[in-house]
């Protein structure tokens, strides 16, 4: 008898090889450079040893991107404390510290302002604009402190709570989209195999 195996296309090896996990692997920080980060070993020591700060599934990941609070707030040494919350609810480690990224030279001052514009708005205080007399003079700094505390406290809640949701519903849409494309695989070699004529069949 002889039998026809159905063999997927190029394209779909590669489509059903991609997912989030992979994806993921790609971008983020390996445990080699956590594990290399002084500050980190000094502090953390074998408890980043642990290897559910490693795992790469969908609780641990949403739960990283759930602690996007930490990072809108303006204080220093914020990979420690990404780390720290990291480790203190077992989430994934490296895009705990990853997301630390988000807040840098450029993305901050624009950050900063939609959160004291948010606070000011919450407070019922006047939001001063782009006032370049104002932002110079450190003595008008201690006014604007309380809104954007609140202000990156709403944007942080907010982007975190996006970000969880965000996780858990990409990770279940590539889950089905994967399922749905290993059952159209599975239909089409079965197909196949029915439609294949036997060897031994009578004409």
């Amino acid at each position: 008898m002889s039998v026809l195996y159905w063999q997927p296309s190029e394209n779909r090896k590669n489509e059903r090889n991609f997912n989030v996990k992979k994806w993921l692997q790609q971008v983020i920080p390996t445990p080699k450079m956590i594990r290399e980060n002084a500050r980190l070993t000094d502090i953390f020591g074998k408890l980043l040893h642990d290897p559910n700060l490693w795992h790469l599934n969908r609780r641990s990941v949403a739960g990283a991107m759930a602690w996007f609070v930490r990072h809108v707030l303006t204080i220093p040494m914020q990979s420690i404390i990404a780390a720290g919350l990291a480790i203190l609810f077992r989430v994934n480690l490296p895009i705990s510290v990853a997301m630390v990224w988000v807040t840098n030279p450029v993305t901050s001052p624009p950050m900063f302002y939609v959160a004291y514009v948010i606070g000011c708005w919450i407070l019922g205080m006047h939001a001063e604009g782009f006032n370049v007399h104002f932002w110079l003079d450190w003595h008008n700094w201690i006014g604007v402190i309380e809104p954007l505390l609140l202000g990156s406290l709403i944007c942080g809640a907010v982007c975190g709570a996006l970000g969880y949701f965000a996780v858990h519903g990409i990770w279940r849409w590539m889950l089905l989209h994967r399922i749905y494309k290993r059952k159209q695989r599975f239909q089409v070699s079965a197909a196949s195999r029915v439609n294949t004529p036997s060897s031994n069949r009578q004409i």
